[in-house]
């Protein structure tokens, strides 16, 4: 398409088209008069995501190998399959390793805050519906996923799922700027509200602006009417910054989040909320200070002393030799 007047006004009125959707998605919430169109998407686009992640999966391609080795007749051929096959092999043995110790720490997690979870796997990062950081699960409906339900892993709050398909779902992580989500601080349960920021740590605003915090302080997930969208007591992060107090209602905090949005693979999304609420025993321990080594140093005499010191033991020794010699 050449570059005329034209072009230029059906590209501005195609983008004003777009931001207006996007805002009457917002405020339309779960009334939303575009869900009924998300959902159509996540129905057609699920299945060809959940495809993609199949189609890249090192064990997938070493058994696709495997089956059209028939097809190879020379020596350089096969040697190039078994060397990829190989490397695939290796690459995925490291792979469920990972796998398995993020199911372990989610499944230690969800136990400890009694968190009836579904398993799930990151198949997309993104959705194709908009510019948000999000990414895409393999469980939808079919697998009893519903809207505004809480998604964590093994470190704490991944998000809260958005919209859901026959088979796969689209979850909003904590880190986007439409993110916001109830905080409670740790044993003084001040509340706030945390709000994402992108690749900057969460923005949390306390509803005290005098409450005492310092850096290394931790927040949970207060919790939602309902449950939903967040179920209490996940953990959501740690304060590195604290904005001077200034005298208003509020006060500004930093908390860098437990969970690392850039990495993610196996998450858990809560389709049964606690029976109560487990406050702070979802929160990771805090490592223990190393011991304190204490070494006392004599400094010794002065040199008068000394030689005092060491005269006394003579004059002693002298008077026992004198008795012992009296008859």
């Amino acid at each position: 398409m050449r570059d005329t007047r034209e072009s230029r006004l059906l590209l501005v009125l195609l983008i004003a088209i777009a931001f207006a959707l996007i805002t009457v998605d917002i405020r339309g919430g779960q009334e939303s008069p575009v869900d009924g169109a998300r959902q159509a998407a996540a129905a057609v686009f699920g299945p060809v995501e959940n495809g993609v992640a199949a189609a890249v999966d090192p064990i997938g391609n070493a058994i696709g190998a495997v089956r059209d080795s028939g097809e190879r007749h020379t020596r350089i051929a096969a040697l190039e399959k078994e060397n990829a096959e190989l490397k695939a092999e290796l690459g995925s043995d490291d792979r469920n390793r990972n796998r398995l110790r993020e199911l372990d720490a989610m499944l230690k997690t969800a136990g400890a805050g009694q968190y009836g979870i579904k398993g799930a796997q990151v198949i997309a990062i993104g959705a194709a519906q908009g510019f948000s950081w999000t990414v895409t699960v393999d469980v939808g409906a079919r697998d009893g996923i519903k809207r505004d339900m809480t998604v964590l892993n093994g470190a704490g709050l991944v998000g809260r799922v958005t919209t859901v398909g026959p088979s796969t779902s689209t979850v909003l992580l904590a880190n986007d700027p439409d993110f916001t989500v109830g905080t409670r601080m740790e044993k003084s349960d001040e509340l706030g509200f945390a709000t994402g920021q992108g690749d900057g740590p969460l923005l949390v605003q306390l509803l005290n602006g005098k409450a005492k915090v310092k850096e290394g302080d931790r927040l949970v997930t207060f919790g939602s009417s309902g449950d939903k969208p967040f179920v209490p007591g996940v953990p959501v992060g740690e304060i590195v910054r604290v904005d001077p107090a200034g005298g208003g209602l509020t006060r500004n905090v930093y908390v860098r989040p437990y969970v690392g949005f850039t990495k993610l693979d196996i998450v858990g999304v809560v389709v049964q909320a606690p029976r109560s609420n487990p406050r702070d025993m979802v929160l990771p321990q805090k490592p223990k200070p190393a011991p304190t080594v204490t070494v006392t140093v004599t400094p010794p005499p002065p040199d008068g002393q000394q030689a005092a010191d060491g005269q006394q033991p003579n004059e002693n020794q002298q008077g026992q030799d004198q008795g012992d010699a009296t008859p």
